[in-house]
């Protein structure tokens, strides 16, 4: 089979001919790929500026959709044919986080043993992974918006951490991506129509016209220009999707009293902002942290139902879909921005 390897000693991505991996343990799902998305973490690692296995070269791939073709004997839930997306994280079961519900703090599982990270991942024809982490897909939702489940379900998450948010609250994302667009979705299908999207790159936020939700699209400069001219243009919820240390500093000198902010895009692990403590206190300022996807999968599903064609369309989210083999193409596009999302399609 054809999958797409790294070595992270070297920096080294190829393409590479791989057997078919096989169920060696009772409880584990083949899955044949159908479709394996691109995130913005995977081009982190492949900078060597996101921790990964760097002990042997592995398969990338957190983000996919497939078909069951194989199971172990302990397997009862799962048959052969059934279309299934994968939840990259699991936790070791034992620990006390894992005790607490919190799995996606666990320091043996967690995101230190995410499959397409730690484990052999989805950029191949071919995935092996464990039952706890496989789940059905409805007749209702095509393998092609699955492959969405896992992004949408570290939404899902920070939805709820920063839940309530009120519709009606003046809204700002940062960073229109795949992920603030996803963002944009969500928060238009719940309702909310005060929303304010910044983001640097013109290709971007012209791909967000097509989503029709009405939301102010705006450049950093803008949205500069505006708390220039308004001493009262504040934010209740600023959502940085963009994981960019000057973007996360700025939203935090126009956040409302009282207001919250969301930092879900991943910055590099050496990159610091500066806040001034007196504001956070004067203002009652909540910053919220978003870590994966801790019990989240079975309402990205949910999500993914709700939002059908009328979100999830690529064509109008900026994904493109692309053959194994074209991986350099691909990851070009993404870098430039030409696109917001890039997803092998097998």
């Amino acid at each position: 089979m054809e999958a797409i390897n790294f070595t992270a000693k070297t920096k080294k991505l190829e393409l590479v001919n791989l057997p078919v991996p096989k169920v060696t343990k009772p409880d584990q799902v083949l899955i044949k790929v159908a479709y394996a998305g691109i995130c913005g973490t995977d081009l982190h690692i492949i900078q060597g500026e996101f921790p990964c296995n760097e002990n042997e070269t592995f398969t990338l791939g957190h983000e996919f959709s497939g078909t069951v073709v194989d199971v172990g004997s302990d397997v009862k839930i799962f048959k052969k044919g059934d279309r299934v997306s994968v939840d990259p994280n699991s936790g070791c079961n034992s620990c006390e986080f894992c005790h607490s519900g919190k799995p996606h703090f666990c320091p043996i599982g967690g995101i230190s043993n995410t499959i397409g990270i730690y484990r052999n991942g989805g950029w191949a024809e071919y995935c092996v992974a464990p039952i706890v982490q496989v789940h059905k897909v409805s007749d209702t939702i095509t393998l092609e918006q699955a492959a969405l489940t896992e992004p949408l379900s570290c939404l899902a998450h920070g939805f709820d951490i920063i839940s309530p948010v009120t519709v009606g609250q003046k809204i700002l994302i940062t960073g229109a991506g795949i992920i603030g667009s996803l963002w944009v979705c969500n928060l238009h299908l719940q309702g909310h129509r005060n929303v304010t999207v910044s983001e640097p790159n013109s290709n971007r936020l012209q791909m967000l016209k097509n989503l029709n939700t009405g939301f102010k699209l705006i450049t950093p400069d803008q949205l500069k220009k505006n708390q220039q001219s308004d001493p009262n243009y504040k934010f209740d919820l600023i959502i940085d999707c963009s994981g960019y240390p000057p973007a996360i500093e700025h939203a935090v000198t126009i956040l409302n009293k009282g207001g919250k902010l969301c930092i879900f895009g991943v910055a590099p692990p050496h990159a610091e902002i500066k806040i001034k403590p007196f504001d956070v206190y004067m203002n009652e300022l909540k910053i919220f942290g978003v870590l994966i996807n801790p019990f989240s999968f079975p309402k990205s599903l949910g999500l993914i139902e709700a939002m059908g064609d009328r979100y999830l369309n690529y064509e109008n989210l900026g994904i493109k879909t692309f053959p194994l083999k074209q991986y350099k193409e691909a990851i070009e596009l993404l870098k430039k921005g030409t696109i917001a999302k890039a997803i092998f399609k097998f």
